[in-house]
């Protein structure tokens, strides 16, 4: 084949690998400029809802670039929450100011598991929700390079989950779908930048049991543990209350130190909150040392429609391709 054949054969090959990711161009804001990665694989919480949601929320209302790479069946080209081997276009954390990750038991090839791991040895930060503390989950292919980062291995223990993010999967300590979870400021965290305007968290999502939160972690949240699914459902009195939101550092191979936030709240029922989602944008705000540019009530008002399936195995939408995405 010809140089100019294979010139042509890449000018074609581009715009069909870009179908398999959505990009919200962003613009005007003090996000301009500024590139967040979505990286999104779980198979339970309607991450392939929720972090589109976000990314065109922060694109819209504050001007970054977000690029959102979803688990996608490489038969049908559609998105698949089932998928756990398989998220194209994670080569653009090349260019990534900021990696939000949520993603639960991904068993990736490597050259896909390479850059999240280049990436994390970056020293840029990261923003992690819900099943990333169990991220990563390697059963068939045991000799992987990369299986050290599953959320089970004894080195490092925890793996990614527990030494990036600050915990590994332990249990549900609020009961599965019948407890749900009242957000508390942490004492004297009420002036983080993390925290500006965040007001009534209330969501679906049980609180996550956690033991020693590993390194450095601040708590910013607790979780007080409620017996009953909705905001007004009186506190379970046999549950402490954990943290359910951190922040931390994580220093890589490179020897750089990067900024960490992590939560265990994510439930597709969540992001109905504003108070969460407040959170949610602070966080990245936060995580790429902005926080003097964080308002006193950040805009987080849906673009577009945001309705979501409800939790649970296979109760994803079907028939959607990125593409389809970008076209709302």
């Amino acid at each position: 084949m010809g140089l100019r054949n294979v010139l042509l054969a890449l000018w074609i090959a581009a715009p069909l690998a870009a179908q398999q990711w959505v990009v919200y161009p962003g613009g005007k804001g003090p996000g301009k400029g500024k590139h967040i990665v979505f990286v999104v694989g779980d198979q339970e919480y309607r991450s392939e809802e929720s972090m589109p949601a976000l990314a065109r929320i922060l694109a819209e209302h504050h001007g970054f670039r977000c690029t959102v790479l979803l688990p996608v069946n490489p038969q049908t080209g559609e998105i698949d929450a089932m998928m756990s081997d398989n998220i194209p276009g994670l080569e653009q954390l090349r260019t990534a100011g900021l990696m939000v990750i949520f993603t639960r038991f991904q068993e990736l090839p490597d050259e896909q598991m390479k850059h999240i791991i280049d990436y994390t040895n970056s020293g840029r930060p990261i923003v992690g929700f819900r099943t990333a503390t169990h991220a990563f989950n390697y059963q068939k292919r045991k000799d992987s390079p990369y299986a050290k980062y599953g959320w089970r291995s004894k080195d490092p223990e925890g793996g990614w989950g527990r030494q990036v993010l600050g915990e590994t999967w332990i249990n549900h300590y609020g009961a599965h779908q019948k407890e749900s979870t009242r957000g508390v400021i942490a004492g004297g965290m009420e002036k983080h930048p993390i925290l500006r305007g965040v007001r009534d968290i209330w969501g679906p999502s049980d609180v996550y049991g956690l033991t020693t939160l590993h390194g450095d972690c601040r708590p910013l949240l607790l979780g007080q543990v409620l017996a009953g699914m909705q905001p007004d459902s009186p506190p379970n009195p046999e549950k402490k209350m954990l943290p359910v939101a951190w922040t931390k550092t994580y220093t890589g191979e490179s020897g750089k130190t990067a900024r960490v936030f992590a939560t265990t709240m994510g439930h597709g029922g969540d992001f109905r909150n504003e108070g969460f989602r407040r959170l949610a944008v602070n966080a990245c705000y936060w995580a790429l040392g902005m926080e003097k540019k964080i308002p006193a009530k950040s805009k987080v008002d849906f673009v577009g429609e945001y309705d979501p399936n409800d939790i649970g195995m296979k109760r994803h939408k079907t028939g959607l391709k990125p593409a389809d995405l970008r076209k709302r």
